[in-house]
């Protein structure tokens, strides 16, 4: 069976997370991989999973934006619906090496994501 290409691989991972299905997306990400997110480098699949894990239970839906795909990287900008906000952009570079992502690099407001101001 073919290996399927780097855009087949985020696109699976992205879905997989982002409806809560944390351990089934961690099947397309490498043990050695590094999130760099704001404020914080994420080294590990452990760790990674905890990061995804703790954030996508609060996902209430997920707004496409636009997707970019050159060889074994891939870009994706979307807006993670919460609670709290529906309309804060994410943006996420992937980079893709025999068939799991090594590398994310992760954009995002993180106060967009705090509570509402009373």
């Amino acid at each position: 069976m073919a290996q399927d290409t780097a855009h087949e691989t985020v696109r699976k991972y992205h879905d997989a997370w982002t409806n809560n299905r944390v351990d089934e997306a961690m099947t397309y990400v490498a043990d050695d991989i590094t999130c760099r997110a704001p404020g914080n480098d994420i080294e590990g699949k452990e760790a990674y999973a905890a990061f995804i894990g703790g954030f996508a239970p609060m996902l209430t839906g997920i707004g496409e934006i636009a997707e970019f795909t050159d060889g074994n990287q891939v870009a994706l900008f979307y807006y993670p619906q919460t609670a709290a906000t529906s309309t804060t952009p994410a943006a996420e570079l992937f980079t893709v090496r025999d068939g799991l992502i090594t590398e994310t690099v992760l954009m995002f407001d993180r106060l967009s994501y705090g509570p509402p101001e009373a």
